[in-house]
Formats: C-alpha cells, sequence, structure tokens
C-alpha cells in the first residue's frame, strides 16, 4: 500500500473514524527539462538572497506575510502549526448530501482513505453507509497548510475523499463580459443538435479514454530523436456564422456520429484516439520529474 499522506480521524455526530489519507491519482504529463538553446547545458534556479546577493539554503527561509507596504511578519513551521488547533487531524463531516446535489465544478483533487489503527469495523460501517445511501459527507479539514472543504464518499470498495473549492473561489461568470447574442438559436437547429447528442449518447466507461496528446508529444520527440522535421498538423476550421444547421446535418448524414457510438463489444470508441508511438518511442521516466530546471508539459 502506498505510504499515507496524512494521519487523522473523520467525525460526525460523536463518532470517530480513525482514517490514512493515500494519493488516488498519478499524474501522466510528460516531463520536461530546461536545458540552454545554444548548448544543451542544464538550466539552474537558485533561491536568492536580494539583500545580501547569496544563494540561501533552506534552513535560512521562512513565511512571510506583508501587513503593510514593505514590512512583514515573519513565520516559522512550528508558529503555522499552531494556528492548526487541536483539530489539525480531523475531518469534521457537519452534513450528509445528496451526492447529484455537487456540481462536479466544486471537487478539486481525489484521495483514498483507508481504516487507521483499530479503525477497521468503524471505516466498513460508514462506508457502508455511504454506499447504501447515496449520501456524501461534507466537512472541512486542514491539509498542507490550507483549509480544504471536503466530500466523503463510498466508491466501490474504499471511501474517497474529494477536496472542494469554496464558493468564494469562484469568478463571477459575470466578469467575462460575454456579449449577448444578436440572434437567439431557432428551434430547428436546437432539435438536429439534439438528434447528433442522441446519436453520441453511450455509458461513461473511463478506461476508454486515453490521453492522446501524451502519445502524440512522444510521437514528436521520436521523430525529433530520428532527425526529422516536425510539422504542425493544419488547424480545423471553424463553424461559421449560417453554417450550423448545414454542419450538424452534415454530421449526422455522413455516418461520422455513427462511427464513435458505443459498438457491438460494449464499450465506446476512445474519441480522438491517436496511434501510439512505433518502437522506440522515449519513455518518461519517474526519475525526469526530479532534478533542477524542469517545467512540465500539458500533455
Amino acid at each position: 500500500m502506498p505510504r499515507s499522506l496524512w494521519n487523522g480521524t473523520i467525525a460526525f455526530g460523536l463518532v470517530r473514524v480513525p482514517v490514512k489519507l493515500h494519493t488516488a491519482t498519478e499524474s501522466k504529463s510528460i516531463s520536461f527539462r530546461e536545458r540552454h538553446v545554444s548548448d544543451g547545458a542544464a538550466i539552474e534556479h537558485r533561491r536568492m538572497c536580494v539583500a545580501e546577493d547569496r544563494e540561501v539554503p533552506y534552513s535560512e527561509i521562512a513565511k512571510g506575510f506583508e501587513v503593510s507596504s514593505g514590512s512583514y511578519v515573519m513565520l516559522s513551521k512550528e508558529e503555522i502549526a499552531a494556528a492548526e488547533g487541536p483539530e489539525a487531524h480531523v475531518i469534521d463531516v457537519e452534513h450528509f448530501v445528496d451526492g447529484q446535489e455537487i456540481d462536479p465544478a466544486y471537487y478539486e483533487r481525489a484521495y483514498y482513505l483507508s481504516p487507521g489503527k483499530l479503525g477497521d469495523e468503524a471505516y466498513r460501517t460508514l462506508h457502508s453507509a455511504l454506499k447504501t445511501s447515496g449520501k456524501v459527507g461534507i466537512g472541512r479539514f486542514l491539509f498542507h497548510g490550507k483549509a480544504h472543504l471536503a466530500a466523503v464518499r463510498a466508491l466501490k470498495d474504499v471511501i474517497v475523499l474529494h477536496t472542494m473549492r469554496f464558493a468564494d473561489e469562484f469568478v463571477d461568470p459575470r466578469e467575462l463580459e460575454i456579449a449577448k447574442a444578436d440572434k437567439q438559436p431557432s428551434k430547428l437547429e436546437i432539435d438536429t443538435a439534439r438528434l447528433l447528442v442522441d446519436q453520441l449518447v453511450a455509458s461513461f466507461e473511463p478506461d476508454a479514454y486515453e490521453n492522446s496528446y501524451r502519445a502524440a508529444v512522444l510521437g514528436v520527440i521520436e521523430q525529433k530523436a530520428r532527425g526529422e522535421k516536425v510539422q504542425a498538423p493544419q488547424s480545423q476550421e471553424q463553424t461559421g456564422e449560417g453554417e450550423l444547421l448545414s454542419a450538424l446535418r452534415a454530421s449526422l448524414e455522413d455516418g461520422h456520429a455513427r462511427k464513435r457510438r458505443r459498438p457491438a463489444s460494449g464499450k465506446p470508441r476512445p474519441a480522438g484516439k491517436a496511434p501510439r508511438p512505433s518502437g522506440g518511442a522515449p519513455r518518461s521516466p519517474k526519475g525526469a520529474v526530479r532534478g533542477r530546471g524542469r517545467t512540465r508539459g500539458e500533455g
């Protein structure tokens, strides 16, 4: 079992369930290292003190909060930890809500919860209660020096914790200043779009979708390693004004949409799946995420 990131308890009512927090996701982004373009040498990022013009070790670095222009209050790790109080290792569940009431936009990261010491019975009881009721526990906890809203729910045989965004962290969509539409879509356009949507309906099967961009980047790396020239593909034309209805009808008539419907095997076809790089495609080794001067891609 992966090492736990945090040990604590789930508290609801007078019940306390000892739990351990584990990461539930793994980044598959391709990691690049920063190199000097002229000679390929590694790039280093150093922690420099602007007053003394020297590099400083982590042991000489503290957290500073600006209370007025140029004036900072310095806090050590121990002083910051003191603000957490006695409930620093408690997931305090305040309410249980229907899972369908939670807009997915509120979810951030996912973590697995496993039973803590002597907590197996209480853990299994809570898991069963969540699974059979379809309810999700909503509470708060402190993790990595930050207060999180959290959702606790059953997923298969484990309890999952999702960190969530607080309501005031959302940007008001009115700030986007989206211009009012000159005209509303016609009933025929809406009905035709609904037909296309219905034609693409399938059950959600997570395993059927792959990161085609990551495969494409690895393919480009392989091409460059062979000394081949990399050419960017031509971009697809956008649907212009007045062309929406004809584009919707063409999608229905030429059978393009039907090719992506659920096949007879019972699994939906991956959308936009790119071919895997052949033979000697370079892999992203675990060590590539370590070291100095690295930057991550978006894959």
